[in-house]
């Protein structure tokens, strides 16, 4: 790829970067003055209609790097019925939602039309925008595509094209999805990645979106904020410890939780974990994938608005939300891809704030811990020791013992429920797996029995069916027999009654 790296400038203004005097004094009644590493360095860029590539680590302003300069380029112009001037791609639904909340506080000063084409909504409404005519079409891929094959949107008259968290755009699915859209889009427009993290990898499929792009690299790719204190914490591998720890984990906090983000892999961990955490009497909600829009977005809500002190979220919370003050990240789950550990706690210590967060993690986790701490470029800290500190009932690899009296009866903590009673439980697998030789044997002759029965029964069946066709044969040779001797000329004796009229000559 032949671009250019840049450098963000210092000590920069908003009033420096060429923005257009509306928007200015929208960013000042926001409250902000001088911009970020990545908006200083990425904005007059695009305010130049060059592509960018611009990578930062969350939490740093990637939004308002090409919100801002979007709406400048937007006030000349208007927008067509079905033809959008721009067109932003998000990965999830809640990241798109609040792209457009940004389009709303920074475009208070223009009349910009905002569409929001996500799934969870109604067709019809979006269709009624679409019909107005957009300014910025803001869109999930699969809800984008959907419309464009209904014959409702075109996208010829696309002059931005913005791919938001291009790495997880790239890498997650959206491959194909990515390609078809940009082949329905002008080869003239501009291009705008934006992420937090670009592995080589990636960043070589951005050779066919982007057209001598510059690239804004304001910090190491994939490092995570100065501002976070990060922890491991050991745990034994089973569910409940697991629970447990993360019980423990809050409780230690105490009152410096103000909220916390709970991430796990699966969204099924999601749904039990925040089933425990109620019966436990802690203040929580879930978020995940399955869930409606609607209930989403209220969820996400309340936990903006403070009316829920933990969230349950699996990685769909995890990209580029911005709910500004979470004091607190807990990975349950240690994330399988080391990416997703820099998106996770780049939810906390945003806008030079500090945060914590802790990380869960088993005998299993380990090559996970590694990656990440290679990622990340250091080590992380254990808590309370390390996964060696574990005592040997801890761990997954090990059999557990067993005595005379069957499996080793496990301690009921905190009044968590256990899965049954292992001694019996034991006993009764083991007689499952390893019948003894007489019932070995009496399963043998039950077995043969019901095979000689069952060949018995269609030797029988087949003799039957052949006694019958035996029969049937007969019975018609008898009846071609009988045919033969009396045969009946004309209509025999019974002659209808006007043939016997005699006839007059």
């Amino acid at each position: 790829m032949s671009s250019d790296t840049q450098t963000a400038p210092e000590a920069l203004l908003f009033s420096d970067l060429g923005l257009s005097p509306k928007v200015l004094s929208a960013v000042t009644d926001a409250g902000y003055t001088q911009p970020t590493p990545i908006q200083a360095g990425a904005i007059p860029h695009a305010l130049q209609g060059k592509d960018v590539l611009g990578i930062a680590q969350t939490g740093t302003g990637k939004t308002a790097a090409f919100v801002l300069p979007m709406i400048t380029r937007l006030e000349k112009g208007r927008a067509r019925a079905r033809m959008p001037r721009t067109l932003i791609l998000e990965p999830t639904r809640e990241l798109a939602a609040q792209v457009e909340e940004n389009f709303v506080k920074y475009g208070k000063n223009h009349k910009l039309t905002v569409a929001l084409l996500i799934g969870g909504v109604s067709f019809d409404e979006q269709e009624r925008k679409l019909e107005r005519g957009a300014d910025v079409l803001i869109a999930t891929p699969g809800r984008l595509l959907d419309h464009f094959e209904r014959g409702k949107l075109l996208l010829t008259g696309v002059e931005i094209l913005v791919i938001d968290e291009a790495d997880r755009m790239l890498d997650m699915g959206f491959i194909p999805d990515i390609e078809r859209i940009c082949k329905l889009i002008p080869f003239t427009r501009q291009t705008l990645f934006f992420s937090a993290t670009m592995p080589p990898e990636i960043t070589k499929l951005t050779e066919q979106f982007l057209h001598a792009p510059v690239r804004v690299e304001v910090a190491k790719a994939a490092t995570t904020a100065s501002t976070v204190t990060q922890r491991l914490v050991k745990s034994g591998s089973k569910s409940w410890d697991k629970r447990e720890t993360l019980r423990n984990l809050i409780r230690e906090e105490g009152d410096g939780i103000k909220n916390a983000i709970i991430f796990c892999n699966r969204k099924v961990e999601v749904s039990e974990l925040f089933r425990s955490l109620v019966k436990h009497e802690f203040d929580a909600g879930a978020l995940h994938g399955d869930m409606d829009q609607r209930a989403r977005m209220t969820m996400l809500a309340n936990f903006r608005d403070g009316k829920l002190k933990l969230l349950v979220a699996s990685d769909v919370a995890a990209r580029g939300l911005d709910i500004p003050d979470v004091s607190h990240v807990f990975n349950y789950d240690v994330p399988i891809h080391a990416e997703d550990y820099v998106h996770r706690i780049g939810r906390t210590g945003r806008a030079g704030r500090s945060g914590k967060s802790f990380t869960i993690a088993t005998r299993s986790d380990t090559k996970y811990v590694d990656a990440i701490e290679r990622l990340i470029g250091k080590e992380i800290e254990w808590l309370d020791g390390d996964l060696s500190t574990l005592s040997a009932s801890d761990s997954e690899d090990e059999a557990p013992r067993r005595g005379r009296g069957g499996a080793k009866r496990s301690s009921r903590k905190d009044g968590e429920r256990r899965d049954g009673d292992r001694k019996t439980r034991g006993r009764t697998d083991e007689k499952a797996e390893k019948p003894s030789k007489r019932e070995a044997t009496d399963g043998d002759e039950r077995r043969t029995r019901k095979a000689a029965i069952r060949s018995d029964n269609a030797e029988r069946k087949s003799a039957d069916e052949d006694r019958a066709q035996r029969e049937m044969r007969g019975s018609r040779r008898r009846r071609d027999d009988e045919d033969d001797d009396n045969k009946v000329v004309g209509f025999g004796e019974d002659v209808p009654a006007f043939m016997n009229i005699p006839v007059k000559a």
